[in-house]
């Protein structure tokens, strides 16, 4: 079944509603709420890379209120365990069974804050999570809640006593972008609401989570020509071919780009995918998942202009082929 053009509207009215009932917590970042909506959408995962004071916090958290879910925060320290992310089985005298007792990521959304200052121990706790929904612990099988999202941060300014996260595990990130500061107007507009705190601020609910489901499932319906998907092939070899990149994007990144390109077209009110929703997920999608050369890295190179070099070099096709 594919997507029609009524479906496409209606899910674009929801998705709008969704952005700007976040928008009145998290002033003048309309960009990084869309992109948020349409990884949760994807059924995929966030990774903000930012500096302490910009939102992350109540980005997830007013996310989890505008779908009726819950939400939880877990501060990653170096002692953290994974047992304190997933849970822990304790013994129970009374019945001479062990108990398991639910951690933090039994969530709809689980912000995950400063994920690089635990060991790569408890980072791993993440990886199964992340891919399949689940945990196991003790050999059994504990399934989370659905929708499910990770919204990870982890900030660029203080690297001392952080672990880098490894490729396999940036790879479980649907994309990775920034909040960054408020503009003027939008600093102004915070200050004067400086009576009320945070966590104070509360979002209307706009749909319930089993809505959020529906939707995510609606947005895999929507139409992807052949020479869409043949342009995506064809940047995701370029990465792999180009001379500053050791290692680049994974066939789990190609899939990626084109879900979240589904979800983005539902979101404008379309029901087919155009080569323009592809070129503005690309860097969102790809950079994080790129290794550099370390001779490029050193001669300024990052993976965000190594994707904007592709995107010019790569001719997508024609609207007309592409509709």
């Amino acid at each position: 079944m594919t997507m029609t053009p009524q479906q496409a509207a209606q899910f674009a009215d929801v998705f709008e509603r969704l952005v700007n009932g976040v928008e009145q917590v998290l002033l003048g970042k309309h960009h990084v709420i869309k992109m948020a909506f349409t990884a949760l959408l994807s059924g995929g995962h966030l990774l903000l890379e930012d500096v302490p004071g910009t939102g992350k916090t109540s980005l997830a958290r007013a996310i989890a209120q505008s779908v009726r879910g819950t939400s939880n925060r877990v501060q990653f320290t170096p002692d953290l365990l994974p047992g304190d992310i997933t849970g822990v089985s304790i013994y129970d005298q009374r019945s001479g069974t062990f108990e398991f007792h639910r951690g933090p990521i039994f969530a709809n959304i689980v912000l995950a804050d400063e994920i690089n200052r635990a060991s790569p121990k408890t980072q791993a706790a993440l990886l199964e999570v992340m891919e399949e929904e689940q945990i196991t612990a003790d050999g059994v099988t504990h399934p989370v809640a659905s929708p499910f999202m990770v919204i990870a941060t982890q900030n660029p300014i203080e690297q001392a006593g952080t672990y880098r996260l490894p490729e396999a595990q940036l790879d479980r990130f649907i994309m990775k972008s920034s909040i960054g500061y408020p503009d003027h107007a939008s600093t102004i507009r915070i200050l004067e609401g400086a009576g009320q705190r945070a966590h104070e601020a509360t979002v209307p609910a706009v749909v319930s989570a089993q809505t959020v489901i529906e939707l995510a499932a609606l947005a895999r319906t929507v139409f992807v020509d052949a020479t869409v998907n043949d342009y995506v092939a064809r940047l995701i070899d370029a990465t792999r071919t180009s001379p500053e990149v050791r290692l680049g994007a994974s066939v789990r990144g190609a899939l990626a780009l084109v879900r979240t390109a589904k979800t983005l077209a539902a979101a404008n009110g379309r029901h087919y995918v155009i080569p323009d929703d592809v070129k503005e997920l690309a860097e969102a999608v790809l950079a994080h998942r790129l290794v550099l050369d370390p001779e490029a890295e050193f001669d300024g190179v990052t993976p965000s202009s190594v994707i904007a070099r592709i995107l010019i070099e790569t001719p997508p096709p024609s609207d007309r082929q592409a509709a």
